[in-house]
């Protein structure tokens, strides 16, 4: 029996990939990627309801360092996705020589976006990975050229697709044929693509350009102020989102609260001085119960140690000067 590998993000383009090659009776599986930016909690679901077989890939590392220094570049804010999806392809083509897979697929469409998905990219996404003769894309087959899958009869050609564009109607109509009942609306997913964290993600890169996962995890919590050129503070909006930077830095970091306050954990991240640590004080006696004090106690806790500075709460106009 043929078998196939696919790169599965749980959307509808991803899933209708996979049934219509499994109606030819072909063996499906699913592989779904995780990094700091998109996770696989869609692939789980979806997986789930149609009988998918699915394997889940941390690639952290290995995407963030693609990232810094993407070969092709990125589109409207820090999506690298021509990388990306080489980059997606190159492993997973590993996996199908390592498991025994006869082919790759995704549910990538034709002109769908205007920068990944042009022609010119997908052949680009083909090279870059390495596995150019072993990718197909089921929904827009017909209009790409005839793969060696389809050559060899591993796969028929007349049924697969030939959808292209941005309108979704003939994915809908497949769905329907399909029996796909149930799947996530279209768009989002990878917070590369929005504008506010691709603001945060620059600022980084520009000052702390050794930073590590665990510096782009405290960019999806809270406030985030540039303290200096080495140094960041990460400032939690609410409970939750305290528990989460505590939960980020562990025993390792470097934690901020008000000591005779309550308020708001603040995470000192990159190369700090004390200058930059009296500073982020003074920003989280700001937000806190007693920023209409003359002077406030601060804690900080790092590496285990604690100590504490006295500050003056920072004026609001003071601090904005500092927020990313």
């Amino acid at each position: 029996m043929t078998k196939a590998l696919g790169i599965f993000s749980g959307g509808l383009d991803s899933i209708l990939a996979a049934l219509l090659l499994r109606k030819q009776g072909i063996d499906v599986h699913c592989l779904c990627f995780v990094t700091p930016f998109f996770d696989d909690a869609k692939a789980q679901e979806m997986a789930a309801r149609y009988d998918l077989p699915l394997q889940v890939m941390d690639i952290s590392e290995e995407h963030l360092k693609m990232l810094k220094n993407p070969r092709y570049g990125y589109g409207k804010n820090m999506n690298p996705c021509i990388d990306c999806h080489a980059q997606m392809f190159e492993i997973a083509g590993c996996l199908m020589e390592e498991q025994g897979y006869d082919f790759l697929f995704s549910g990538e469409v034709l002109g769908q976006r205007p920068k990944s998905q042009i022609h010119t990219a997908l052949m680009a996404v083909n090279k870059a990975s390495g596995w150019s003769g072993r990718i197909l894309r089921p929904l827009s087959a017909k209009l790409l050229p005839i793969t060696p899958m389809e050559e060899q009869g591993l796969v028929d050609r007349e049924q697969l697709e030939d959808i292209q564009g941005r309108s979704r109607k003939r994915q809908e109509a497949l769905a329907r044929e399909l029996g796909v009942d149930k799947y996530p609306s279209s768009g989002g997913g990878c917070l590369l693509t929005e504008n506010s964290f691709s603001g945060r993600l620059r600022d980084l890169f520009e000052h702390q350009p050794d930073c590590t996962s665990q510096d782009i995890e405290l960019l999806k919590l809270g406030r985030p102020f540039r303290l200096s050129d080495t140094a960041k503070l990460t400032l939690g909006r609410n409970q939750s989102n305290n528990e989460g930077l505590k939960k980020i830095v562990g025993d390792s970091g470097c934690l901020l609260r008000n000591q005779n306050f309550s308020g708001p954990l603040g995470v000192v991240s990159g190369q700090a001085s004390e200058e930059d640590y009296l500073a982020a004080a003074a920003i989280v006696a700001s937000y806190g119960k007693g920023r209409e004090e003359a002077r406030v106690d601060v804690l900080i806790i790092e590496n285990g140690q604690e100590r504490v500075v006295e500050v003056t709460p920072m004026p609001r106009e003071q601090v904005a000067q500092y927020q990313i």
